[in-house]
């Protein structure tokens, strides 16, 4: 449970001045994001903002990123979690620079706590121009759904193991993002997963969402598309 982004409060006992309180957090989140874009920008990046529940497999999928496009763009991470570092190690050791925010109990990131890992990243990596910078939000379809982190795409991950009504279940993770993935896809023989149901409630809610079959690890299932769509995305910001 976290207090700045609301998910705390005690319903029965909300009064106007939690909601103003409220609505001016988000006010300062959308006024950070917009500086944050602005700094993604001036780098020359395309900033991507993951989301999904815990497991689903964002750091598995950016480690095969890593090892496809790492001599051919410049990436960077930002790494969030509640705690540890051993997801940001994990992307170290594929070569990529990486920062690790952990958030101290909060279910998200917010663009404050991106702002300062974005500066360490730039510090750190001595780097002072990137093609694309990964955002590994904290493992939540809720939370993360509601923070503008100044992302120019939101990228929303649902593995097969987690069960195909997860866009009926936690629609505004799907109304906010540009890009659904369904991930462990070589599981299917094993769970009871309807990728029809999946894309058909994913489509209800968001027309325009663009949908993907992945397997990151079992003979690259939909993740030469996965890179196609990165490239698509650097091509349209050039452009």
């Amino acid at each position: 449970m976290c207090e700045s982004c609301g998910c705390s409060i005690d319903h029965e006992q909300q009064t106007t001045r939690t909601i103003d309180v409220y609505e001016s957090l988000l006010a300062a989140n959308t006024r950070q994001a917009g500086e944050n874009r602005r700094s993604f920008e001036t780098l020359g990046a395309v900033a991507i903002n993951m989301i999904s529940g815990p497991g689903a497999g964002k750091t598995t999928l950016l480690e095969h990123t890593i090892e496809h496009l790492g001599k051919e763009l410049r990436l960077g991470v930002i790494e969030g979690d509640i705690e540890t570092e051993r997801d940001a190690a994990r992307i170290r050791k594929k070569g990529a620079p990486v920062v690790q925010i952990t958030t101290g109990g909060a279910c998200h990131l917010d663009a404050r706590l991106v702002h300062k890992g974005l500066h360490r990243l730039r510090h750190e990596s001595g780097m002072d121009r990137f093609d694309l910078i990964f955002i590994e939000n904290v493992g939540n379809l809720v939370c993360p759904a509601t923070f503008d982190l100044g992302e120019h795409e939101r990228v929303v991950l649902v593995s097969v193991p987690e069960g195909s009504d997860k866009p009926a279940k936690y629609p505004k993770a799907f109304l906010s993002s540009q890009r659904f993935l369904i991930t462990k896809t070589d599981l299917l023989p094993h769970f009871d997963f309807s990728i029809d149901e999946a894309r058909r409630e994913a489509r209800k809610l968001n027309p325009a969402i663009r949908i993907t079959e992945l397997s990151a690890t079992a003979g690259g299932q939909g993740f030469e598309d996965w890179l196609l769509y990165l490239r698509q995305l650097l091509g349209e910001a050039a452009a």
